[in-house]
């Protein structure tokens, strides 16, 4: 039996709630999260006798049939399988042996298992494994699906019918380096900043307004700039963190420094009247760790606040040293010149282009206690900055040692390759933008409670990569599209609904509805309208009247004209309260809490939407220009990227222009990526 595959889910599942890390909760004296707990070393009950399950109390409790001793105890609603519980008896049989969890393992280097004919190394991963299941991978997409896919996956936009073109008379000659040219141009394109700014600021749990009840507009949208430009540039990762986190509090640090530290100000302000202020502040702090917890280290670190972890081994001591770091900051409002020069600064005569919202370290620093139960009016004992005592330790160089410790510790601290959290997080997460699921399924818990990795030594291998390659995001999804596994048809297999029916080996790609932010752009770009501006104030497409008077402070939307009512949905305002609907509807987060994943949800309102929303209306009669101009085919390849059949042109022939035009803008193919 391998603990940390076979047993540690089921212990996890079921009995860490009342035996495990929280010592407040634990019941009867029995830690069953160590060996020691378990068989009675820690001065607890022993219930294992390690190579004897018939003499093993635990093995005692769960085969039971009096429902007054059986565990779990019926009234917690749990039950164990017969599965689960032989899997128990057969662990300790073999003697108990528990591991290390294994995301607080450091990756292990592991080279890729040989294949033949094989010389991508994420290939040869995942096709050794399927070969040990007896599946072969499937066939290459053909080239139209191809530079579609990889074209929204980079860039968040579709290719044009001239660029589709091309890219097929190209991969014609050599396929290779016809899609080696098509990735590196797409890289290197502004608007790749753009689609993947998206994704960083879902998890910054970035919006324009202040949320709680009265919602009033904010404005830090320099710091969404800041994100695309970084993207842009291929920003190192670790230094991406470090400036977010800690970029005023660097040497020197420059205007564009102090305005990454936006990313803890997308916490909500309550402008209430009669609230104590200070409640709110504390829930910022709350909110901030809880964030950098889920959002670096993939952990559910805010479940301490109130209590010892009742799962991870994170205590609440410990959860309030991390507390302590980000205890310690004033949130002023910067102004913003546009120079890459100190914003402290006399700046003279010059006019600042903007304000944002950043973080500022205050000079007399506050003290931080453990709060009882999480209560702000509850102080308990007194605590400094500090680590999990699960991962690396804290490590400063020479020339801090004698400085108290600040957020620009706990930065490096995140980033250090010591870490065997941080690269295997973002790598996840990368490689679930691009398949629609992580090597590890639930990417925002990689404590005991989640999901092991499908693939354990091609996530170590990626994660180790990743710092190998100076932690270049690029570099990273580079190395992902090249490979065959990401390049394969997404085409259902039959003989795979036996063998891998929710394709967790990857024998296929996977067939992806778009974001809600995409959708707009993909039919932007179909109907011709997209403005290509990047950066700037947010703005305002046309939205259902009556929207934003559902609240409780009724607010204007003067719809923008010109070429602002056709930007990318990234720079649509968004009220958190009252998010755009056709954002919304397609499950696009609110901002109120950090989302690293997305969900895709099939509703008839997303139809609805995409058939009467006054700005797809627009998009649809755009399109049914180019209907009258350019013929019914080259629309139909403007939305889906491919050729229609006879069949298919022989329906759309029988609509007159704008019906055809709302029914291509509606269609599942537009809105999905193959």
């Amino acid at each position: 039996m391998d603990f940390n595959r076979d047993v540690r889910p089921i212990l996890a599942e079921n009995c860490y709630a009342c035996h495990g890390f929280d010592e407040a909760a634990r019941e009867a004296d029995l830690r069953l999260d160590t060996f020691a707990g378990a068989i009675g070393r820690d001065g607890g009950n022993a219930a294992i006798v390690p190579g004897k399950p018939d003499e093993s109390e635990l093995v005692a409790r769960i085969l039971t049939d009096d429902a007054d001793l059986r565990m779990p105890p019926v009234d917690s609603g749990k039950r164990l399988t017969d599965a689960q519980q032989q899997t128990l008896r057969r662990w300790v049989e073999q003697g108990a042996a528990y591991e290390t969890h294994w995301a607080f393992v450091p990756p292990q280097a592991h080279e890729p298992p040989p294949v033949e004919g094989i010389s991508h190394p994420i290939d040869r991963f995942i096709q050794a494994r399927l070969a040990g299941e007896g599946i072969t991978p499937s066939q290459r997409a053909n080239s139209e699906t191809l530079i579609r896919r990889v074209s929204l996956d980079l860039t968040g936009l579709p290719p044009t019918p001239a660029q589709i073109d091309a890219f097929v008379t190209a991969a014609a000659a050599d396929p290779e380096a016809a899609y080696r040219e098509l990735v590196e141009r797409l890289l290197a394109s502004p608007h790749y900043g753009e689609r993947w700014a998206l994704w960083w600021l879902d998890q910054a749990r970035y919006a324009d307004s202040n949320g709680y009840s009265i919602d009033a507009p904010r404005q830090i949208w320099a710091y969404r700039d800041w994100v695309v430009d970084a993207f842009n540039q291929d920003m190192p990762f670790d230094t991406f963190t470090i400036e977010q986190l800690a970029g005023d509090l660097l040497p020197s640090a420059t205007e564009r420094q102090r305005i990454a530290t936006g990313f803890h100000r997308n916490t909500q302000i309550n402008q209430e009247g009669g609230i104590d202020r200070e409640q709110f502040r504390v829930d910022s702090v709350f909110d901030r760790v809880a964030t950098t917890g889920t959002v670096w280290l993939g952990l559910t670190i805010g479940c301490a606040q109130c209590h010892d972890h009742k799962f991870d081994p994170i205590s609440q001591v410990e959860y309030y040293q991390m507390f302590a770091f980000l205890n310690n900051q004033d949130e002023p409002s910067m102004k913003v010149y546009g120079r890459d020069g100190d914003a402290g600064e006399a700046e003279g005569d010059a006019e600042p282009l903007t304000t944002t919202l950043v973080l500022k370290e205050r000079a007399q620093p506050r003290k931080t206690h453990v709060l009882i139960k999480g209560d702000f009016t509850r102080p308990g004992a007194e605590v400094t900055p500090g680590t999990p005592a699960v991962l690396h330790p804290l490590e400063r160089p020479a020339e801090r040692t004698d400085e108290p410790l600040d957020r620009l510790d706990l930065a490096r601290w995140i980033v250090s390759p010591r870490n065997p959290l941080t690269a295997r997080v973002i790598v996840n997460r990368l490689w679930q933008q691009h398949f629609g699921r992580g090597l590890v399924e639930i990417e925002n818990d990689f404590g005991l409670q989640g999901s092991s990795p499908s693939h354990p030594e091609l996530l170590d291998w990626l994660a180790l990569e990743f710092v190998r390659q100076g932690w270049s995001i690029k570099a990273m999804q580079r190395l992902i599209v090249s490979s065959h596994t990401y390049q394969q048809t997404s085409r259902l297999r039959p003989e795979l609904d036996e063998q891998d029916p929710e394709n967790y080996l990857l024998a296929r790609q996977r067939r992806l509805r778009l974001d809600a932010e995409i959708i707009r752009d993909a039919s932007l770009v179909a109907s011709g309208l997209l403005s290509p501006k990047l950066g700037g104030p947010p703005v305002y497409p046309p939205i259902p009247e009556g929207v934003m008077g559902q609240g409780q402070v009724k607010r204007a939307w003067k719809a923008s004209v010109g070429e602002d009512r056709y930007r990318r949905g990234l720079y649509t305002f968004k009220f958190r309260a009252t998010p755009p609907p056709a954002l919304s509807v397609f499950d696009a987060p609110d901002g109120f809490s950090t989302c690293t994943r997305r969900l895709r949800s099939n509703t008839p309102l997303q139809a609805l939407t995409l058939m009467n929303d006054p700005a797809h209306v627009q998009f649809a009669t755009a399109l049914e220009k180019i209907i009258v101009r350019d013929g019914l085919e080259t629309a139909f390849r403007r939305c889906t990227s491919r050729t229609p059949t006879e069949d298919e042109l022989a329906v759309l022939t029988q609509l007159d222009p704008l019906s055809a035009a709302r029914t291509l803008l509606n269609l599942d193919e537009t809105i999905t990526r193959e």
